[in-house]
């Protein structure tokens, strides 16, 4: 037999195109699948922020296009009693509503993270405030805080009798704040319930059980094993609420319109006042823009949540 003709055939390799070429170049491709998300963000987060911040140093109103004023609209806020105000009232509506919903959240997590009967029905009837708008929960809220037909009042006064008068929820300042916050909770539990219980599906039962034979306590089992393993979710779930919680907009303004007096005027809801019905941009962008630092500490406090996360899986911290 002839060597040549036993020799397998080899098809030549084909030397590739410049088109070819260019699309098996990583860095290319990474580009091309990178830009769709960056143009996005570009359209829609930087390009309102970076207008936003560039509103805050001008003069601008509705119609008329400003000038460069530097700083003097956050020299005016610093005198103006009613931005303080609503730092105050931010301050404290985001500190009571995170620890009220961040206590109550837990201990529904604890409970449906038991063997109960019916727990699929249940989680789905815990979703159901954060399912419905919120602007439809503001209404609800509205009629529920309203001084003449309010079903709060109609029980106290009619069926149980214990008041004469109906309660003036949101006609005097300190009853309307403590109204919304109970309002913000009431949304609020079910993202911290859910979320809290996915992190607690994710501990090992054999933690539980070692612990058991060890005798230790209820008490016990949840500060040495529970608390610890759930603190990086913990941590980051805080950092959402408390962002959600610092910029709330609808609630406020479908229940109370920052009233009464302006009272429970958040640092969102007096931006838009002042910008938008006031017709002054340039102010109500730099009261917007003053809400960034405390956005910043929140992001920060998520970034040291999470360098535990990493201590807590066996790496070395960055």
């Amino acid at each position: 037999m002839d060597t040549a003709a036993a020799q397998t055939w080899v098809r030549p390799k084909q030397e590739l195109g410049a088109i070819a070429r260019l699309f098996d170049w990583k860095p290319f491709l990474v580009t091309i699948c990178l830009l769709p998300a960056v143009g996005l963000l570009l359209v829609f987060l930087t390009y309102p922020l970076g207008l936003g911040i560039y509103l805050a140093f001008t003069d601008t109103t509705i119609g008329r296009s400003g000038i460069w004023v530097g700083l003097e609209n956050f020299e005016f806020l610093l005198e103006d009693r009613l931005w303080w105000n609503a730092v105050f009232y931010s301050v404290f509506y985001t500190g009571i509503a995170t620890i009220a919903k961040f206590g109550l959240g837990l201990w529904l997590a604890l409970l449906l993270n038991n063997h109960l009967p019916f727990k699929s029905i249940l989680r789905a009837i815990i979703l159901l405030p954060w399912i419905v708008p919120t602007v439809l929960s503001a209404i609800a809220f509205w009629w529920i805080y309203d001084p003449q037909f309010s079903i709060i009042s109609y029980l106290l006064t009619d069926v149980l009798g214990w008041r004469t008068t109906n309660i003036d929820f949101i006609g005097t300042p300190w009853p309307a704040r403590w109204s919304l916050i109970a309002a913000n909770v009431w949304r609020g539990i079910p993202f911290v319930a859910i979320s809290l219980l996915a992190g607690l599906q994710t501990i090992s039962p054999s933690l539980y059980e070692a612990a058991m034979l060890d005798g230790t306590s209820g008490w016990q089992r949840f500060c040495h094993i529970t608390f610890p393993m759930l603190l990086p979710i913990l941590a980051i779930v805080m950092t959402f609420s408390i962002i959600f919680t610092f910029t709330d907009f609808q609630l406020v303004y479908a229940i109370t319109r920052g009233g009464p007096i302006n009272s429970t005027h958040l640092l969102a809801t007096l931006a838009f006042q002042r910008g938008i019905p006031g017709g002054q941009l340039g102010e109500g962008a730099a009261i917007a823009v003053s809400m960034i630092p405390f956005l910043v500490f929140a992001t920060l406090f998520s970034y040291f949540a999470l360098a535990r996360r990493k201590w807590q899986q066996g790496e070395a911290d960055e």
